[in-house]
């Protein structure tokens, strides 16, 4: 887009309401919103001039490259302009994590609502993943914690190789549980192995949208097909 193409988009922006235009960011490649930011006229012009996403921070008061210190760039593939001129919709490729946190959309804090409220009730698969996806931002918030307050801090401390002892002792747990006890112990040694799973995926920063998307991808596959696709 050149210069005259850039301002005569700008102008047609609604600026009388706000000097800073919503911009609603979703993933170019399946559509998962990642993000809400804010836009002044200078942000507009630097992203549609370099292609890569700008913003005005409102905490900063300033303009800022998305991924400026993280690396975790947004690269502008579409943008679309809603109906009254004052927001705007822009599909991009993110690199790395979008969150501060490590996830990969900012909004992974579930609201719990009434069901006689809503439209569609909430399956216990959603309800499942909920938990994962909390329980994953409370280990990466963890990382701050002093290893003397926090079982899971101090996990952080001993480093990878306490960590991957703790997954392999809970998998043993867990896999005597199945053999041996009763539904209840099954399910406590489960969840024990699923926390430290989670532990090891959170030092990593793999986020478990990563999982899911990952055995969404297995779905009608045989696992043997799974496994010769690897190589």
């Amino acid at each position: 887009m050149n210069p005259t193409q850039r301002q005569a988009l700008i102008k047609k922006l609604d600026w009388d309401k706000s000097p800073l235009i919503p911009a609603i960011i979703q993933q170019y490649s399946d559509n998962r919103v990642l993000m809400l930011g804010f836009m002044n006229q200078e942000a507009l012009n630097l992203t549609l001039e370099t292609g890569l996403v700008h913003y005005f921070s409102r905490t900063r008061g300033r303009i800022w490259k998305k991924g400026e210190t993280s690396g975790h760039i947004q690269k502008l593939i579409e943008m679309f302009l809603d109906c009254d001129n004052d927001t705007l919709l822009l599909k991009v490729e993110q690199e790395g994590n979008v969150c501060h946190t490590g996830a990969q959309s900012c909004f992974f804090q579930r609201i719990d609502i009434d069901p006689v409220n809503t439209l569609r009730e909430t399956s216990d698969f959603d309800i499942q993943f909920s938990v994962i996806d909390t329980l994953y931002r409370t280990l990466q918030e963890r990382k701050t914690q002093l290893p003397d307050k926090s079982y899971t801090a101090s996990l952080y401390a001993k480093g990878e190789n306490e960590i991957c002892k703790k997954i392999i002792e809970e998998a043993g747990e867990f896999a005597f549980a199945i053999k041996d006890s009763e539904e209840k112990q099954i399910v406590y040694e489960c969840a024990d192995l699923i926390y430290h799973i989670l532990v090891g995926l959170s030092y990593k920063n793999i986020t478990p949208d990563l999982i899911k998307r990952e055995l969404k991808r297995r779905f009608g596959m045989s696992g043997i097909e799974e496994k010769n696709n690897r190589k």
